[in-house]
């Protein structure tokens, strides 16, 4: 019974979490996997701004798919000359929680 409450305490807690957890925590890994090399969140760096982003494919309903295969395979033409390489360190699950993230920014 004991262990129970104590899962049950637990999964209530990972519930609870803020939404600036999961912001706070995407964003750690966006530095890990290096996307804050080419990308900020306000401003152009080599890529586009994650607001920019956010904001050109906010109506966009298959936007996660075609980001998330973006990241994991690279692309160009959208932003520019300069083509976005395919980022080899990241999972496909990883990839689609990081754009899950970006199109949140606004």
């Amino acid at each position: 019974m004991k262990s129970s409450l104590i899962a049950l305490a637990a999964v209530a807690a990972a519930f609870a979490l803020p939404a600036t957890a999961f912001a706070e925590g995407t964003a750690d890994l966006a530095q890990k996997k290096n996307c804050m090399a080419c990308h900020s969140i306000d401003k152009k760096i080599v890529g586009p701004a994650y607001k920019d982003v956010a904001a050109k494919y906010a109506k966009d309903k298959d936007a996660v798919k075609k980001l998330t295969e973006k990241v994991l395979k690279g692309g160009s033409g959208v932003w520019g000359p300069v083509p976005m390489p395919a980022n080899t360190q990241v999972s496909e699950a990883e990839a689609t929680e990081l754009v899950k993230w970006v199109l949140s920014q606004k």
